[in-house]
């Protein structure tokens, strides 16, 4: 049972915000749409800190829709490197291209068809309609899922459709008439900064008094944790084919993981790296001792990383390297690459 107040929770969560919630990251203060919505993109499943520094160099690259639209696919996806998540990257490009042929150039106001473009989700899509257009809508991201799950004692792993949807009506009612822009950052705010997964900080927090976790003490048990899985484990060899001081980079596929990106060519764990190398590249080889393993965890499993390195004796003659680029290797690392690949050659003497 909701005993919290709805007024109360809109009232004091917009006086907490506008006294003690952040006013001064570099996406705020601005009623831009295309500044909002980098920053709204970049910010799916990624905290704040790790976020400044790559929104930042991306809006000195590509400061407005029009500048991201005629990108070149691989200048966006370097700008994104190290961040994750690349379809994000990928959908913004995308999305930037639409705007510019369907809504001449224009970011759109209408709220369906902020959502109908690619990457945004109804929650993304009404964070951007409330700071650049100050329409009413209702967010529901991680952290504010966590607010409402404790302050109003939701049971249940917030993933589930039934539990979703009982927050999305929550959202919805709670809204306020007035100050959204307040009250929207306010959420986003005490979710990621009071309200946290591990260490809340229940005496700062706007919302004590009638949040239901904190007087039955279950501040750790809501909400409730995703239903745990044994992740599991892949392998796979990437092959670090050497000329010099030059490597070679593999045009990955633009669907699937880290797509779009150049990488290391990889092949299967018993595969011959140098048979690998004839048949696939046309080169041949010389087999070098095969440096440590090292270990990326994505969110549905764990890649363990085999780096085999091939110096280049010659390339075979009549044989196409369509996909394939020879860098430097400072070059090379400052290629869109995925984050292993580059603290691969980063270490690389």
């Amino acid at each position: 049972m909701i005993v919290y107040k709805m007024q109360s929770f809109s009232v004091n969560l917009i006086a907490w915000q506008q006294s003690h919630g952040r006013h001064t990251l570099p996406w705020q203060n601005t009623r831009d749409p295309y500044a909002i919505w980098v920053s709204e993109i970049m910010l799916q499943q990624t905290q704040v800190s790790a976020v400044i520094p790559y929104y930042q160099r991306f809006m000195a690259r590509f400061s407005d829709i029009a500048s991201l639209a005629m990108a070149d696919e691989d200048a966006v996806l370097k700008h994104w490197s190290g961040l994750g998540y690349y379809s994000r990257a990928r959908n913004l490009h995308r999305a930037a291209q639409e705007v510019m042929q369907t809504h001449g150039g224009q970011f759109p106001q209408d709220f369906k068809a902020i959502q109908a473009l690619p990457g945004i989700g109804r929650s993304t899509a009404a964070a951007i309609a409330v700071f650049a257009f100050g329409q009413r809508q209702p967010i529901l991201d991680g952290n504010v899922k966590r607010v409402f799950a404790r302050c109003f004692g939701i049971e249940g792993w917030a993933g589930q459709s039934a539990v979703e949807k009982r927050l999305w009506s929550l959202a919805e009612t709670l809204l306020p008439e007035s100050s959204i822009e307040s009250y929207t950052q306010g959420l986003m705010d005490l979710g990621a900064t009071l309200c946290t997964r591990s260490k809340p900080d229940c005496a700062g927090c706007p919302l004590r008094a009638g949040c239901i976790a904190r007087r039955d003490n279950r501040t750790m048990q809501l909400p409730a944790a995703k239903p745990r899985k044994a992740i599991p484990q892949k392998q796979t060899v990437m092959l670090l084919l050497l000329n010099g001081n030059e490597v070679m980079l593999e045009k990955r596929p633009p669907t699937g993981i880290w797509g779009g990106l150049w990488s290391l060519p990889e092949i299967m764990p018993g595969e011959d790296a140098q048979q690998a190398a004839q048949q696939r590249f046309g080169l041949k080889t010389e087999i070098m001792p095969p440096l440590p393993d090292t270990t990326h965890v994505f969110t549905h499993f764990r890649l363990q990383i085999t780096p085999q390195p091939l110096r280049l004796l010659r390339h075979l003659p009549q044989v196409r390297q369509a996909g394939v680029v020879w860098l430097d290797k400072e070059d090379a690392i400052g290629a869109a690459l995925p984050a292993p690949v580059r603290k691969l050659l980063s270490g690389l003497k």
